[in-house]
């Protein structure tokens, strides 16, 4: 069964809705993010504008840099401005899972550009600070400029981030990191223009202040490559479908904390823009009724929801495996191999049942051929046993049949019987022991015997109760190879 969430979170079409219903509130969102980002556009453009001209009025490379960096905010604005506009579209036939990744892929460009930037400042810092010398111009409109860049940089910067983290919007969070990184290459160029300012009165050192100007814009130029890597890693990321940090741990304690769901099994996280989209699969009870397992699945959803308000849900629901099944389907996939096991232990984890058992491979084979037919087993036990999350192995050659003769030795150990049929009669649990058969092979003593219990006693009490009357046995009788003890209720009076 698989259920889908109840609201489309891909997009929206906003002609005629209501302001107070789910999808005119959606309306609003969208029309407040285009705002955000058109007023980002207009405060780049005037910020790329001014410092244009007084850069190149100044002579100052600090000042240039920061323009050529506004101007590369512009363009980043603007591939905001789409990005936010396009994401917003209903998913359709050619884009089922709507088209937030075009906010991903505008980040991911907004990186390329930065860097170009970067490249172009060192460029030049560079050939100030070796290759020739540029007079600078640390006047009145110089600290101007970067007074004005810094108010409008810090008022769009928080302007975005809100607007970001309201609606989980990475492009407009792509744009408020080149706002805010701004403020921070703007003071260092202001600082650069106030050295600049002391060689004039200093004149002995003005060489080394003039070059401040040329550093600032180096410092300029690692603020915004490391912004712009940090940047670029995460759309990348968000293109290749990684999932989000600790998501998923998240979801699946949400997932086990909603009433009937026993297991929770495979996760698959994926974010597209501001969308999260979540795959689940919830194993509940066999027994359980189509229509409330449906419920289930809607609670499932909700509990989704609150954690990552801005996804869009599947749930696949499947019934649990019980114990004896996942033991059947073993078993029978190790009879369907040609394989035998013992020592099958089935233990059941919050995530599904786990494994361990002793697996028989034919006589003869080497280590590495004895591994890879143990590995393609659990391989297919992975693969088939429905409920199976893992399986570990132990490895052992098939005992080779004895070919030496045996006899009886029953009668040889008539005292030996006697202490036997007493040590067993006197245990809780065992009400008369009888048909105790002692047998000799190649010199090793073999011991079987039967032992009558209540009848009310349970497999498992029974199965208990000859445990320890082993245990008795073997301190008793260490000479003894295998203790084989049968337990039988006893007739009914």
């Amino acid at each position: 069964m698989e259920i889908s969430s109840g609201v489309s979170r891909l997009g929206v079409t906003c002609k005629g809705e209501a302001k107070g219903s789910v999808k005119g509130q959606t309306c609003l969102a969208l029309r407040e993010k285009q705002n955000v980002a058109l007023s980002s556009v207009l405060a780049a453009l005037f910020l790329t504008a001014f410092k244009l001209v007084i850069g190149l009025k100044t002579n100052s490379l600090g000042i240039l840099s920061e323009a050529a960096h506004s101007g590369l905010d512009l363009v980043a604005a603007f591939l905001t401005f789409f990005a936010v506009r396009v994401s917003s579209r209903p998913a359709d036939k050619e884009h089922p899972f709507g088209h937030g990744k075009v906010e991903n892929m505008s980040a991911l460009l907004e990186t390329l550009l930065l860097l170009a930037t970067c490249s172009w400042i060192i460029y030049e810092a560079i050939g100030r600070l070796f290759f020739r010398t540029a007079e600078v111009e640390a006047g009145f409109w110089a600290f101007l400029v970067m007074g004005v860049a810094i108010v409008v940089d810090l008022s769009r910067s928080r302007v975005l981030y809100r607007t970001a983290r309201r609606y989980n919007s990475q492009a407009l969070e792509a744009d408020a990191l080149h706002f805010s990184t701004d403020v921070w290459s703007s003071l260092v160029v202001i600082v650069g223009l106030i050295l600049v300012r002391l060689g004039h009165s200093f004149p002995n050192y003005r060489d080394w202040f003039i070059k401040a100007d040329a550093l600032s814009a180096l410092v300029v130029a690692g603020i915004v490559m490391w912004v712009s890597l940090q940047l670029g890693y995460r759309a990348w990321e968000a293109l290749l479908d990684k999932a989000p940090s600790g998501l998923e741990e998240r979801v699946r304690s949400a997932l086990l904390s909603v009433e009937d769901v026993r297991e929770c099994g495979p996760i698959r996280l994926r974010t597209a823009g501001p969308v999260t989209f979540v795959e689940v699969t919830v194993r509940v009870s066999p027994e359980m009724p189509t229509a409330v397992a449906h419920e289930v699945a809607m609670r499932v959803e909700e509990a989704i929801c609150l954690i990552c308000p801005s996804s869009d849900v599947t749930v696949h629901v499947e019934p649990v495996a019980s114990y004896d099944s996942v033991m059947e389907q073993v078993r029978a996939l190790a009879a369907r191999s040609g394989l035998s096991l013992h020592n099958v232990h089935i233990h059941r984890m919050a995530e599904g049942y786990h494994v361990d058992l002793d697996l028989e491979v034919p006589q003869g084979l080497s280590l590495k051929e004895a591994h890879q037919l143990a590995t393609a087993f659990e391989g297919r036990l992975r693969t088939e046993v429905k409920g199976l999350v893992s399986v570990e192995t132990h490895i052992e050659a098939t005992p080779p049949p004895s070919e030496v003769l045996g006899q009886d030795v029953t009668n040889v150990y008539p005292e030996m019987v006697k202490q036997i049929r007493q040590i067993a009669e006197s245990l809780q649990g065992v009400k008369e022991c009888h048909n105790i058969r002692l047998r000799q092979v190649d010199n090793t003593l073999y011991v079987s015997l039967h032992c009558l219990c209540p009848q009310g006693l349970s497999v498992e009490e029974a199965h208990r109760c000859a445990q320890r009357l082993e245990a008795q046995l073997r301190q008793a009788f260490p000479q003894v190879a295998h203790f084989l003890i049968h337990t039988e209720p006893e007739e009914a009076p």
